[in-house]
């Protein structure tokens, strides 16, 4: 019994057939996206061999993320939540197969990946909040940790399976063959979604905003400023991002630094989502923590350790570590790193959809994917510059300790947070 109550809740799965539906079709369809998000990186370097250029990746997924994310949670608190999702994941769908058709082309002009990044990213920027909003709606409010839990699950796994999945089928048959299975699976998404009711937006609620604008996304922020919790959220997510992001150094740790090729970088890629699948394999008892926002602090300080440890494992690769020995201390630092994450996006998500309004859900969700979503793209731009200033290693160190300065800072100056209880959620 001791056990059975620490493995993940399966209550959403077994009395909602709409959200198996979503978590099904968005499990397969996020394999694909983390397939094509290291194609794309391994090509830029391929092409440039700067992992600089990798950085700019982040840069033109960001304006569109931030355009189209803010706007997106407008439509969906002003739109039918399911025709949002649908029509974003369509376009989604259509940048997946331009990504196959320019690698099977031969493309090695990285400008045309740069553009078909922003295209992808604009569309995910939509797709998120709507999604993200709609399971308030077919789940009761003490389901949605457990729904969250499995969410963060599924999208670990999918972190760690379409890395290593990339990274043989890249040396197997090229990006082209990578691409193309992204673009299969994401068919996967637009199922669930065409399967799900129509979810209007409920206009009974006062203060709801009529149409979606720049408008209603103003009145989403002059909310947050009254929702200190839910503001936190979005400021401790943004430090760890920010400061800590190592994705932009994969590519070089793996040709480079480590060795190994397309594999090793995938193995880098998948160690933080290995880390993430084994905490939530055992979230059955996070439904039951009352002080979330101290457990989100926690987890964060837990993300720098692991990244400031993968920065030490990339320094003593060839000094005091054998490349071996070098490769098994960064997988474990990232596993590390990718659990405690886990464990911060669960509570994280919880508290937005428990303390924010319905009303209000659509565009909160925006902000939030703007900074889940935007802020590793700006610390991937930020740690590329780093990285090529002071090697990759230190790069990760100074990265990992600045995180855990920015959260003690943070803890001291909001104790509310801290405080925050889970029985009562105030925004």
């Amino acid at each position: 019994m001791l056990l059975r109550s620490h493995l993940p809740d399966l209550t959403p799965l077994r009395e909602s057939a709409a959200y198996r539906r979503l978590y099904a079709g968005f499990t397969l369809s996020n394999i694909g996206s983390q397939m094509a998000i290291v194609a794309i990186g391994l090509q830029v370097y391929d092409i440039t061999r700067s992992t600089a250029a990798v950085g700019v990746v982040g840069f033109f997924a960001l304006v569109p993320l931030v355009v189209m994310g803010l706007y997106g949670g407008s439509l969906s608190d002003h739109h039918d939540r399911r025709s949002v999702a649908l029509l974003a994941n369509l376009v989604a769908w259509l940048t997946s197969i331009a990504c196959a058709v320019q690698a099977w082309m031969g493309n090695t002009n990285v400008l045309v990946l740069y553009l078909l990044v922003a295209v992808w990213s604009g569309a995910f920027g939509v797709s998120s909040p709507a999604r993200s909003s709609i399971y308030p709606r077919i789940l009761p409010r003490e389901q949605l940790p457990a729904a969250n839990a499995l969410g963060v699950f599924a999208m670990s796994a999918a972190m760690m399976l379409g890395p290593l999945l990339a990274g043989l089928l890249i040396d197997w048959g090229g990006y082209g063959v990578a691409y193309t299975v992204d673009a299969v699976v994401t068919t996967a998404a637009l199922w669930g979604l065409w399967r799900l009711q129509p979810l209007p937006p409920e206009r009974h609620e006062e203060g709801g905003a009529t149409r979606a604008g720049f408008g209603s996304v103003v009145d989403g922020f002059r909310f947050l400023r009254t929702a200190p919790n839910v503001r936190m959220t979005f400021v401790a997510d943004i430090a760890a991002m920010l400061l800590a992001q190592p994705r932009v150094i994969f590519p070089a740790a793996g040709a480079v630094i480590l060795g190994g090729g397309a594999r090793t970088v995938g193995y880098l890629y998948a160690a933080g989502a290995v880390g993430a699948v084994l905490a939530t394999l055992a979230s059955g008892r996070l439904g039951h923590v009352r002080h979330q926002g101290l457990a989100i602090m926690v987890s964060i300080v837990g993300w720098g350790l692991g990244i400031a440890g993968l920065g030490v494992a990339l320094l003593g690769a060839g000094n005091w570590l054998t490349p071996e020995q070098a490769l098994w201390g960064a997988l474990a630092a990232m596993a590390f790193a990718g659990g405690s994450d886990a464990v911060s996006a669960v509570f994280r998500t919880t508290i937005l959809q428990s303390a924010a309004p319905d009303r209000m859900r659509g565009r909160l969700q925006g902000v939030f994917i703007v900074v889940v979503a935007g802020g590793p793209r700006v610390g991937e731009l930020l740690g590329g510059v780093v990285a090529d200033r002071i090697g990759e290693g230190w790069m990760a160190v100074s990265g990992g300790l600045a995180c855990l300065v920015a959260i003690g800072v943070l803890s001291f100056r909001h104790p509310h947070f801290l405080r925050y209880d889970a029985r009562h959620p105030t925004p």
